[in-house]
């Protein structure tokens, strides 16, 4: 499992620490980014194979650095679940026209998350 590489992109400290706690304790390759700069370079750099992405963050949001990755012939495979503390259809539609894969609302549970990424990264 080593070789499945996790990127958690979001501002609140919180979430990062929670997701990379869970995360690495199931044996996941986690990095993490503040700032939707951030979070591209890291991307292109890493090439992990799933992203948590906050929609609301500083330098650029989650849909345009969804927008760019997905895009990008090298980074367009990143399976993108966009986290936002909006839950409305209409963010939601937004989210997947960006190109991202899923949709989940914060607050998450940990629990559901480990599940949802062990069907994808099994």
């Amino acid at each position: 499992m080593p070789d499945k590489k996790i990127l958690v992109v979001d501002d609140e400290p919180n979430v990062v620490r929670t997701l990379t706690f869970v995360l690495k304790k199931e044996g996941y390759d986690v990095s993490s980014a503040v700032n939707g700069e951030e979070a591209l370079v890291k991307a292109r750099e890493s090439k992990p194979n799933l992203m948590f992405l906050d929609v609301m963050m500083p330098r650029k949001n989650g849909y345009e650095v969804c927008r760019e990755l997905k895009n990008d012939p090298i980074t367009r495979d990143i399976h993108i679940i966009i986290l936002s503390a909006k839950g409305q259809e209409a963010d939601k539609e937004k989210a997947l026209s960006t190109g991202a894969n899923e949709f989940m609302t914060k607050p998450f549970s940990p629990v559901a998350i480990i599940t949802r990424v062990k069907e994808l990264l099994p």
